[in-house]
């Protein structure tokens, strides 16, 4: 678990970086002075003082932030935030949401890349053994399995057609291991939910890499159901078919770290697309305190509609409250849920 813990906050602490990233890297293209970029919330554990800004790790892995100067209600700082150009504070407030969204398309452009396409072999050459099988005392992952109860075979769908139609619960096998022909009996494993027998193999994997305009189409493709099947979350919570007891923090993502960590290296790295893409859309939304809620204002801006900077500032000081009291029921419910 404690590992579970660290690669949990690593994941959140590279997507909350990028996120700030994008506001620092886009308010220094416009020559708005930046205090301080910090990781994390509360007191400061370690500051490096910079030419112009202060990089910080604080005590709360939660969130992180980058304090642009001239936010303030009642800035005239000449080149702070609210001195700039409507179109210039939109790109400032829409760089953190689209690095997340950047970040995602990377991870699963290079993932595809990496991994490549990996399809199951038609060929009866045995992948892995399942473990606990009556098969796993003699038989290995590599043997070519070519003969079953004197029915010659040489595609794995074969494999089951022959065992159905033996319906024997020990059957003959011949089988190619280093190239070495090797009669075996094996006995078949029942199992009781399925009510079945099956030897207890599973066939081989075969890896081809993708060339770069097909790895490109793909990783659009997987980027574009990750996207969609965010929306659709957000869609269910919005409609009521997800309930607050349904939604997950911090404390509880460190359980699903935990759970598919289990099964792969790949499934954690596609987590960290889906919660990046999430934390993306998260602060698009038109709520106050967030990214989406002072975009909001800066459009009406855009178009002549201007509102008074004090009732902006408070609605935004009432969205984060809204914002803190969310988390602490998150946190909550996710502990409850975990005792």
């Amino acid at each position: 678990m404690n590992s579970s813990i660290l690669l949990t906050l690593l994941m959140l602490g590279i997507i909350i970086m990028i996120h700030e990233l994008g506001h620092f890297l886009a308010a220094r293209m416009f020559k708005i002075p930046v205090s301080e970029f910090a990781l994390g919330m509360g007191p400061k554990l370690i500051t490096y003082h910079g030419k112009e800004t202060d990089y910080a790790i604080r005590a709360i892995p939660m969130g992180g932030f980058v304090n642009i100067e001239g936010m303030e209600i009642d800035s005239t700082q000449k080149n702070g935030f609210n001195a700039k150009k409507p179109w210039q504070r939109f790109i400032v407030l829409f760089a953190g949401v689209f690095m997340n969204f950047i970040l995602a398309f990377f991870i699963v452009l290079m993932s595809n890349f990496l991994q490549g396409n990996s399809q199951i072999s038609d060929k009866a050459v045995i992948g892995e053994v399942i473990k606990g099988t009556n098969a796993e005392k003699t038989l290995l992952a590599g043997d070519k399995i070519i003969e079953i109860e004197g029915t010659k075979v040489s595609k794995w769908n074969e494999i089951s057609q022959v065992i159905k139609s033996s319906d024997k619960k020990e059957i003959s096998v011949k089988i190619l291991r280093n190239e070495k022909e090797i009669d075996e009996k094996i006995k078949l494993t029942y199992l009781e939910k399925e009510k079945m027998y099956i030897i207890g193999i599973r066939p081989s994997i075969i890896t081809k890499k993708y060339g770069l305009v097909e790895g490109f189409k793909v990783s659009l493709i997987d980027y574009k159901n990750l996207f969609k099947a965010i929306l659709d979350g957000f869609k269910m919570l919005f409609t009521g078919k997800v309930k607050m007891n349904d939604m997950t923090g911090t404390v509880g993502l460190v359980q699903v770290v935990s759970d598919v960590g289990q099964n792969s290296v790949g499934f954690v790295i596609w987590l960290t697309a889906l919660l990046s893409i999430n934390v993306g859309l998260f602060n698009l939304l038109p709520f106050p305190a967030l990214d989406g809620g002072r975009i909001i204002f800066v459009l009406l801006e855009m178009i002549g509609i201007k509102i008074n900077k004090k009732i902006e500032e408070k609605l935004h000081l009432v969205g984060i409250v809204i914002l803190v009291a969310l988390f602490i029921l998150i946190t909550f419910n996710d502990i409850r849920k975990f005792f």
